[in-house]
């Protein structure tokens, strides 16, 4: 019967993958030859949420988490909409969701993607809706296929039988409800990896605090430290700067600085991106002193150089063109003199 339920999980995964991971240019397949972590490394950890379930308090936190999307505050926003009578938010989600793909992930950070990988879950739909989208259909379109708290499940154990090093959830934050109730399926067939909560940062604070014992790893997004930005290029979200701090700082709190297992695997704590923008829009200067300040000089931080004009990006001159070499050396620039000594690279 065992066997007969691991082929199930492995053949959910893997239909999965097939179907959607191919559009995304940014999955690749790990160097031939690598051993995959094997069960026995990583036995010793025991992820948070496994005490809650034992005590029922996971129970109660889903429950608590279902109850919102009758008028819907899972974020900032808090647009109202009763969810669980078919309504959808200004993330264009019902009480259904959907999963746009689900694999071994090699192009996050080293931390989290080791010789495994990083088990991704790409959800479809986005409650921040950036005008420059890398993955505007996903999140703005919603490419995906309607799935069932059992197939996600089924998919995060699938990922695990694949030896990757976490469960990693792509755009969560409209979703938290339904992956507790997958999570609490998946814990009963033995899912024992950390959770990874990848997230724009444009979180509700209450939502954050009810995820505390539950997440492992939290990788927010801080994109802008000017409001008047943030409303320009994501749809109005003038209070981002204030609520993606009280966010982050609430998670630093739950999970502290990063810490990383003898193969330099992360197993807790927090990594902070920062994606640099065309003429300093996003305000690197501003956000590298906050971390120094609020939270700790050695927290991990992941500056990136990778912004490209996507989407609706062209409409916006002055973000109709990719960073410059010297735009990206002033960031780095200003992280060193802030005194952030954990930068991703």
């Amino acid at each position: 019967m065992r066997s007969t339920r691991r082929r199930f999980i492995e053949r959910s995964a893997e239909a999965v993958a097939a179907a959607a991971l191919a559009p995304l240019a940014c999955e690749r397949r790990g160097p031939p030859g690598l051993e995959r972590g094997s069960a026995a490394t990583a036995s010793a950890f025991e992820p948070a949420y496994l005490a809650l379930e034992r005590s029922g308090e996971l129970a109660r936190r889903e429950e608590e988490l279902w109850a919102i999307l009758a008028s819907c505050r899972l974020c900032p926003r808090g647009c109202g909409a009763n969810r669980q009578a078919g309504e959808t938010g200004v993330c264009s989600a019902t009480a259904r969701f959907k999963v746009h793909a689900a694999g071994p992930h090699f192009g996050e950070e080293p931390q989290l993607v080791g010789e495994g990988g990083s088990g991704t879950v790409f959800f479809s739909n986005c409650n921040l809706l950036c005008c420059y989208c890398l993955n505007w259909q996903i999140n703005h379109r919603g490419d995906g296929r309607y799935t069932s708290h059992r197939q996600l499940a089924d998919m995060m154990l699938g990922l695990q039988l694949k030896g990757c090093h976490n469960i990693n959830l792509v755009t969560p934050t409209h979703v938290a409800p339904h992956i507790l109730k997958a999570l609490r399926l998946a814990i009963k067939d033995g899912l024992r990896l950390p959770l990874v909560y990848n997230t724009g940062g444009y979180d509700d604070l209450a939502v954050v605090k009810l995820l505390d014992g539950i997440v492992d790893i939290y990788l927010p997004d801080f994109k802008y430290a000017d409001g008047a930005m943030a409303a320009k290029y994501s749809s109005g979200a003038a209070d981002y700067p204030e609520v993606a701090a009280a966010v982050i700082k609430e998670m630093y709190r739950q999970v502290g600085k990063l810490a990383v297992d003898g193969r330099g695997i992360a197993t807790r704590g927090q990594i902070i991106r920062h994606l640099v923008l065309p003429g300093n829009i996003a305000g690197t200067d501003r956000f590298v002193r906050w971390v120094a300040a609020e939270l700790s000089p050695d927290t991990c931080v992941n500056i990136m150089a990778q912004y490209r004009p996507m989407h609706r990006a062209f409409e916006y001159p002055e973000i109709a063109r990719p960073i410059t070499t010297v735009e990206w050396r002033q960031a780095l620039a200003w992280a060193r003199e802030a005194g952030l000594t954990n930068l991703v690279s």
